[in-house]
């Protein structure tokens, strides 16, 4: 089945009547556009799964995407009669930006160690700027006609052109088909077949380039390839749930490992009586509220939100590895929760009262779920349970923190330490500490 496009184009090569011609500048547009806005689509999707995860692997398949998407767009603005004349730079964006794409899948097969895939991560940005850069430095130099753009290309200059980029993204795709077909033999997951399907099929479809004649049966069939093969990937996301639809493609350490963190975890105190006493409008009210006010100062410290369960809040420190100072932003993170939350108070005294639990030690970080259910990426661990834990015993307006967070505070911080406590699920007392100021605070 992956070979019938190259057999197609064998026969269409051997039997050059059989390569009919059909020029139909609409429909040429169209094709061209509906693919480019499939792939916009697929790298808006698995971009946004790799600012969530910051992984490297789905940071450089939404780059793949989105250098496509953007390479399309500009050949389909070439198609005569349709807005510009011939334009040689627009006539070579598809194979450009499927060449360009083609590296780019190759390289996202690597399984990146965690120093040089965080690096990666932190990036994208940057990438994305860099792709939408030399796509706006293509068409500039194509609409100005500026060498080796500068005039209607030859039929030789042409051939020359496409064969060359026709082997560079062959080697990219090929590369990247096998890469993913052994993710899926490794990981049994359907996603990085249907993705390894679909890199094939880009492969071949650099082959057809190379030998198409325009306009012929042949050169319909790259185009429609194209189409099939970006179709097939987001038809395939389509069958996963919807959360961490992308996770059988991410990094080995994205999927699960341990981590040291600090968890913060909050709640109200009284929110079950406010309940019982307020319509269920006002209680939602209450609450967006005051996760309209805590939530944004949680992301300010460098804490991912975790979590919301009813009135608590979960957020983590150190995720990805790259926050030593993870105790210190977390307690500090808690000062400021309950700061804000007396601020809220003093307008509504009614309010339940916010109370913080913090500590910090391994966890584990990674995929949670069936692979064909609900799928999350979550944290466990008995420091998420002393977390939670700690928040219990905490009183209204305090930020209680565990031993191995108070240990790890910065000198100059002020504890006050709690009696001995006889936790729920603990087989001992548990050392716990009020937190009551730490350098830098507000």
């Amino acid at each position: 089945m992956v070979g019938a496009p190259l057999a197609l184009l064998a026969l269409l090569l051997l039997a050059p009547s059989a390569d009919a011609g059909w020029e139909n500048h609409p429909a040429h547009f169209w094709l061209v556009l509906l693919t480019a806005a499939v792939c916009v689509g697929l790298g808006a999707m698995v971009g946004t799964a790799a600012q969530r995860r910051r992984d490297s692997r789905t940071v450089l398949v939404a780059l793949a995407c989105s250098t496509a998407a953007g390479f399309l767009g500009l050949h389909a603005l070439a198609t005569p009669g349709v807005l510009l004349g011939p334009n040689a730079g627009f006539e070579l964006a598809t194979p450009v930006g499927l060449a360009s794409a083609g590296l780019i899948a190759a390289i996202s097969v690597v399984e990146f160690g965690p120093p040089a895939a965080h690096r990666i991560a932190a990036r994208a940005g940057r990438l994305l700027t860099a792709v939408l850069a030399a796509m706006a430095g293509w068409a500039l130099i194509s609409l100005a006609e500026l060498p080796p753009l500068d005039g209607p290309l030859g039929p030789d200059q042409l051939d020359g052109w496409q064969v060359s980029l026709a082997v560079i993204g062959v080697i990219g795709y090929s590369a990247a088909a096998v890469g993913y077909a052994r993710l899926y033999r490794r990981r049994r997951a359907a996603f990085p077949l249907f993705v390894a399907l679909a890199f094939a099929l880009l492969a071949e479809a650099m082959v057809v380039i190379a030998f198409a004649r325009s306009w012929k049966v042949s050169w319909w069939e790259w185009h429609i390839l194209m189409g099939i093969a970006f179709a097939v990937i987001a038809l395939a996301a389509r069958r996963e749930w919807h959360q961490e639809r992308f996770s059988s493609l991410y990094l080995d350490d994205t999927v699960g490992g341990s981590q040291d963190v600090s968890v913060l975890l909050g709640d109200l105190a009284g929110f079950t009586s406010y309940s019982e006493r307020h319509d269920p409008t006002d209680v939602a009210l209450m609450l967006n509220t005051y996760f309209g006010r805590l939530i944004p100062l949680i992301r300010e410290s460098g804490g991912e939100v975790d979590k919301l369960i009813g009135d608590a809040i979960m957020s983590v420190y150190n995720l990805h590895g790259d926050q030593p100072d993870h105790p210190a932003r977390a307690s500090r993170a808690g000062l400021r929760l309950q700061s804000a939350a007396a601020e809220l108070l003093v307008e509504h005294p009614d309010w339940p009262q916010l109370r913080v639990g913090v500590n910090t030690g391994h966890v584990y970080v990674g995929l949670l779920g069936a692979d064909r259910g609900h799928r999350t990426h979550g944290v466990i661990g008995d420091a998420v349970n002393l977390a939670a834990r700690l928040e219990s015993v905490a009183h209204p307006g305090q930020v209680v923190i565990g031993e191995e967070t108070a240990r790890r505070l910065p000198a100059g911080s002020v504890l006050d330490r709690l009696p001995d406590q006889a936790l729920k699920g603990k087989t001992g007392p548990i050392q716990a500490h009020r937190l009551m100021d730490l350098p830098g605070s507000p």
